[in-house]
């Protein structure tokens, strides 16, 4: 069996510290000056650990240092290194750990990142071989990724194991960065690229809500207006679901961003965790959160300045999970996931959680801590 495992070691810097994603030097500096930290090589072992049963039938082919060499080897592998070793990786080392996989006749490409990532790989091999992404990256539009690193690991193993396990085509999608942090959200389809068809494991790319939702966004902001206490700060989340709430406030809102209101006033905008915690200091705090249509996460996903820090010192009851019915039917079933990067942190969450969604009703949903 042979696999093609690449690490994107910067997919997913952005966002504790705000900045939407990591394209391009200048925002990456940016990061690193914020005290932004690598957080994929960790999210890409969680996936490698699945494969440890398979570990002496296994060729793996990799890339140096971080972009895989390095979390193949602390679990034990003994991967065949690609390329040449450098201080620092960019897009074409991406694309081209790829094409060299392909042409090495890998069955299938494991790799941890975000939609740049995915596009970078697309640009390599097309549809030629199938791949599976590990979720790592601010951004997760596009539909090749796992639901979570561990699931992103059983299904490699799956399909390395079973040659009858079919493959679909799946959407490679990615926005415009720059757009995105003035709170313009432009998604663009890139193309395909083959995925294994395991639906249970597989996230779907991220919904935009069906059906009617305006009546009912308005009803749960009105709600949770109605519900906020004297001196306490708030912590608003991002996506389309909160700025509701924000409107009823007569307030500006960040729409990609995090917003703190106190006594119905604007603390700050954009806030990154830093910032937060800073913020609200020793106080009383509550999170105000939604659920991202189609794939499910409240934690994790494009809000990681709310980050597991700012969980623990807000506490597990103080946060409001907030979303329609339609949002919540758009998962077919699946649970509403946390993936702060804490284990620990995840795991508070397993369980139920209540649910508001509309002005008068709530609904009790699964939740699973990744």
């Amino acid at each position: 069996m042979k696999l093609g495992f690449i690490v994107n070691p910067i997919a997913g810097m952005g966002g504790r510290v705000g900045l939407k994603g990591t394209d391009g030097l200048e925002v990456l500096e940016k990061a690193r000056r914020l005290g932004a930290v690598p957080e994929s090589p960790d999210k890409a072992k969680k996936a490698l650990e699945r494969l440890l049963s398979v570990k002496d039938k296994l060729q793996i082919f990799t890339y140096p240092g971080s972009m895989g060499e390095e979390e193949a080897a602390q679990l034990g592998f003994e991967p065949v290194i690609l390329g040449e070793g450098k201080n620092s990786f960019g897009p074409e080392d991406t694309e081209e750990a790829a094409k060299q996989m392909l042409d090495k006749g890998v069955d299938i490409i494991l790799f941890a990142g975000g939609d740049g990532t995915a596009r970078n790989i697309y640009n390599a091999i097309g549809t030629q071989i199938p791949v599976i992404g590990i979720p790592a990256g601010v951004k997760i539009h596009s539909a090749v990724y796992a639901s979570h690193p561990r699931a992103a690991g059983e299904i490699t193993l799956k399909y390395l194991q079973n040659e009858d396990i079919k493959t679909k085509e799946a959407e490679v999608m990615d926005i415009d960065e720059e757009a995105f942090r003035e709170g313009v959200v432009t998604a663009r389809l890139y193309g395909y690229m083959r995925i294994p068809l395991e639906p249970e494991l597989i996230q779907t790319s991220k919904s935009s809500g069906i059906g009617s939702e305006e009546d009912a966004l308005e009803g749960i902001a009105e709600k949770i207006v109605e519900e906020m206490e004297p001196d306490v700060f708030y912590i608003i989340g991002s996506g389309t679901s909160t700025r509701p709430i924000m409107e009823r406030l007569g307030l500006p809102n960040t729409l990609l961003g995090i917003d703190i209101v106190r006594n119905k006033e604007l603390i700050a905008s954009d806030v990154n965790e830093k910032e937060i915690l800073d913020i609200i200091g020793g106080n009383r705090a509550k999170i105000i959160v939604t659920v991202i249509g189609g794939q499910g996460y409240i934690f994790g996903r494009g809000n990681q300045q709310i980050s597991a820090e700012v969980i623990k010192t807000v506490g597990k009851d103080n946060i409001r999970i907030i979303a329609t019915k339609n949002k919540l039917m758009s998962l077919k079933g699946r649970p509403l996931l946390v993936d702060t990067g804490n284990e620990e942190v995840n795991k508070m969450f397993n369980g139920y959680r209540k649910v508001l969604i509309s002005h008068y009703m709530e609904t009790v949903e699964r939740v699973e801590g990744l």
